[in-house]
């Protein structure tokens, strides 16, 4: 019954974050009184029978309302805490500490900053942002007090199915704007104001910065040194997008972490020390017993090392989870496991309500759970006997929590590592148990002073060494091709399902019918990936951010344009969200890739495609082995008269024109325009062809007619030129464009033209990924684009044109003028 009371409060606090509005002041306080009324009430039922069990569905019930109501009030609580639309943009002069550890860029630093005064009048400016510092090498630590001027906008970005939530994440975080520091020849100068503000957040950040400063130079020459800091420290950052492809192909992300299993090791450790230490001292032992100072000692280590590694949601759990065991046992208070991961949930919606949008919530507590589910009516004791029963012991665990975590694993990553058990039966005992500790105890060296460090130097030498060695077995059962089972992302209710199958096939010895809950998992896997239908085409515009990204699909064709913008060194839109997008929707293979040319916004994110996936056919106008490609050697170069057919789908390209390639001309002059028909459906991808290429093109095809169109180079002025539009006849245009990007991206004059030939205007940076569904029989764009930011808002979505739903229920793109 406990159990359920606090599993109750989270559905409650979770069933909050599914809404795309908030109900209102009002509603929430009448729900809660209504709820707590209700517990009151049923509290003083007697007896027993069914009016007992109504009594405790009720207030089950109730508390599951309350828990909405809490986080309903809650957000409405933070979220009136917000930059005003007016206020994008404006420069804003404010006082504030550093928050965070800092996050070195290629072009400075971003950081979180706490406001604490704006001498800018008329402005309000949220308490807490994430702010950029693009100024080289410029150094800043937690707890400085720093005046800037600031540039600010809204939470805000890229927004696709499948694809990571940043405005969630901005919320759980308490971001509620981001920016940059102005620092240019006429902004006022940065002025740091106070090296240190003593409060207790920030000294633990600074001193985590101070340690990340001591590891660095160990950890710099070491091929997973990033792995090893984020061992310590919990900063994953340094670790590149090629590793944790690798580690999550084979499901050992949570291991290069700090995991629950790593907190408890040390709590183990520091427990059993304290605990020999203890035994040894009679002054000690005559003021407490050996245990009890070894689980304090032991839930105090735990709490130092959560708050060192960045106290995230696996590291609330496993706190939360010993604390209420370890008081438990001082007290002589028996609770069960299932009630102490119950209890432990609770405490961590109770203190942050959006800890359940992040995947570690779910894989943290989903594993515990699985664990705690299968070892019931097992005896721990008698399995480790001889190491046989521990091995069978361990494989039974392992096993348990991979099929425990399906529905989520595919839920949130559209794919099933088939390899992940035999990864991990590897891989948790080398990173627990070598790895780990001695990442720690090199740590511990690197900031003793003088030679004493230089201890630290065969530590993590070791480390490193133990972790390549890992590495290079991950790698080969990686490298097999059924080694990862895509996944569809299929209905939620087949992932309720699914979970409540793996509940059932795991549950203790003698639970009657388990093959049922096989039978339960097997929809989910079943499921047909969502294809166009027979007659249709469609197509869809990413959103990438100031980029280009489209998907053009038939029944049995799946042809990529463009894929998206480098964001840095190690990562890019193909990477991010082209990726995500395929898996999500069970595209394993493309059957063409077109890059229209070289600029790193549309070419960014290619090579990273075409090493995850299969491609067929590579077309551009990026010569044949270029790095930007994958160094693919059999590019076809894309000229004006190239023609050809792919299932239903006609292909001919408009430009550039073979001559083009002999004149050297700008990157954007050579973007590859195509035109795409299927019936009388006619769709024309432009890249940043200028108007003066726009002009050639109509010179050559005077005729041309497209009943869609990509809007050349993002909507600039330098493109989409009248005499192009006028003869045209398109129906729907969309600029794929980043959120207030520097360019001012789509101009409002092109805006213009469009509307002035009648042309609807679409663009990624408000609606999010759109996407057309033609039939073959008129080529009109039917009911309307469907729009990411509206089929999958949440109350906490920017909607920055005034987005919401018309009376008829089909979503109302956000437009400028809106």
């Amino acid at each position: 019954m406990r159990a359920a009371t606090f599993a109750a409060f989270v559905f409650g606090v979770c069933l909050l974050q599914w809404q795309s509005t908030l109900p209102g002041v009002a509603p929430s306080v009448t729900l809660a009184g209504a709820a707590i009324a209700i517990v009151a009430i049923a509290a003083r039922v007697r007896g027993g029978g069914i009016r007992k069990i109504a009594a405790r569905t009720a207030a089950i019930a109730a508390i599951a309302g309350f828990g909405f109501a809490y986080a309903a009030g809650y957000a409405t609580w933070r979220m009136s805490d917000e930059l005003t639309f007016e206020d994008e943009g404006r420069d804003v002069a404010v006082i504030g500490t550093i928050a965070t550890l800092p996050v070195r860029l290629e072009r400075g630093v971003r950081f979180e900053f706490e406001v604490e005064s704006v001498s800018t009048p008329g402005i309000h400016v949220p308490a807490r942002v994430l702010l950029g510092w693009y100024n080289g090498n410029v150094e800043v630590r937690p707890g400085e007090r720093w005046s800037f001027s600031l540039r600010l906008k809204r939470p805000h970005g890229t927004m696709n199915p499948g694809g990571f939530d940043f405005e969630a994440w901005m919320l759980e975080r308490n971001l509620r704007a981001s920016g940059y520091v102005r620092a240019g020849r006429n902004d006022p100068p940065p002025q740091r104001m106070q090296a240190m503000v003593w409060r207790p957040a920030y000294v633990i950040e600074r001193a985590r910065s101070a340690l990340r400063d001591e590891l660095l130079p160990h950890l710099a020459n070491k091929r997973y040194g990033g792995v090893l800091l984020a061992l310590v420290l919990g900063d994953q950052r340094a670790i590149g997008d090629a590793d944790w492809t690798l580690f999550n192909r084979t499901g050992i992300g949570h291991l290069v972490s700090i995991s629950g299993l790593h907190i408890t090791m040390i709590a183990s450790l520091a427990g059993l020390l304290i605990g020999f230490l203890w035994r040894r001292s009679p002054y000690l032992l005559a003021r407490s017993a050996a245990q009890t100072a070894a689980v304090i000692g032991g839930l105090i280590a735990a709490l130092l090392y959560a708050l060192l590694a960045g106290w995230g949601v696996p590291a609330q759990r496993t706190v939360l989870m010993l604390a209420t065991v370890g008081a438990a046992w001082i007290f002589s208070y028996r609770i069960g496991m299932a009630t102490s991961l119950a209890l432990a949930a609770a405490l961590v919606c109770l203190v942050d309500p959006w800890a359940a949008l992040a995947p570690g919530f779910w894989l943290s507590f989903g594993a515990v759970a699985a664990i705690v589910w299968v070892v019931q009516g097992r005896s721990l004791r008698s399995s480790s006997r001889t190491w046989r029963d521990v091995l069978s012991a361990a494989t039974r665990v392992q096993i348990a929590v991979t099929v425990a975590l399906i529905p989520a694993t595919v839920l949130l990553f559209h794919q099933l590592s088939i390899i992940s058990p035999f990864a991990n039966a590897i891989a948790i005992p080398l990173v627990s148990w070598a790895v780990t500790p001695l990442a720690l105890i090199g740590a511990a060296l690197a900031t003793l002073p003088g030679p004493l460090a230089l201890a630290a130097e065969p530590m993590f030498g070791i480390a490193n060494a133990i972790f390549a060695a890992l590495a290079v077995a991950l790698q080969w059962v990686a490298s097999f091709s059924w080694a990862v089972l895509p996944v569809a992302t299929p209905p939620f209710t087949l992932i309720v399902l699914a979970a409540i199958g793996a509940v059932w096939l795991l549950a203790p010895p003698g639970w009657p019918l388990r093959a049922i809950g096989a039978a339960a998992l097997l929809p989910m896997f079943l499921w047909p990936a969502i294809r166009a239908g027979q007659d249709e085409v469609w197509v869809t515009a990413l959103d990438v951010g100031q980029g280009s990204a489209l998907l053009i699909e038939t029944r049995d064709r799946a042809w990529l344009y463009d894929a998206g913008p480098r964001y840095s060194s190690d990562s890019d839109a193909g990477e991010r969200i082209v990726l995500p997008y395929l898996r999500h929707r069970g595209i394993g293979r493309l059957d063409g890739l077109i890059i229209s040319h070289l600029d790193s916004d549309h070419s960014g994110g290619a090579a990273s495609v075409l090493r995850a996936i299969e491609v067929g056919r590579v077309i551009s106008s990026i010569p044949s082995g270029h790095p930007a490609l994958g160094a693919r050697t059999d590019v076809e170069q894309c000229a004006a008269g190239m023609q050809w057919t792919s299932g239903s789908l006609s292909f001919a390209v408009l430009h550039p024109a073979l001559a083009d390639y002999e004149l050297k001309r700008t990157t954007n002059s050579m973007s590859c325009v195509v035109l795409i028909a299927r019936g009388t459906t006619r769709l024309l991808l432009t890249g940043d062809v200028p108007r003066a290429d726009e002009a050639a093109i109509l010179a050559r095809d005077p005729m041309l007619r497209a009943h869609w169109l990509a809007v050349p180079h993002h909507g600039s002025r330098s493109s989409s030129s009248a005499p192009l539009l006028e003869t045209r006849g398109a129906e729907s245009a969309v600029a794929q464009a980043g959120y207030r990007n520097r360019f001012g991206h789509p101009d409002a004059e092109v805006i213009a033209r469009y509307r002035a030939n009648n042309v609807r205007f679409f663009r990624t940076d408000y609606a999010g990924a759109l996407q057309w569904r033609f039939g073959a029989a008129d080529g009109s764009t039917g009911s309307a684009a469907s729009a990411s930011r509206e089929m999958d808002a949440r109350y906490w979505h920017n909607r920055p044109g005034g987005a919401g739903l018309r009376s008829s229920g089909r979503p109302a793109v956000p437009e400028p003028d809106t």
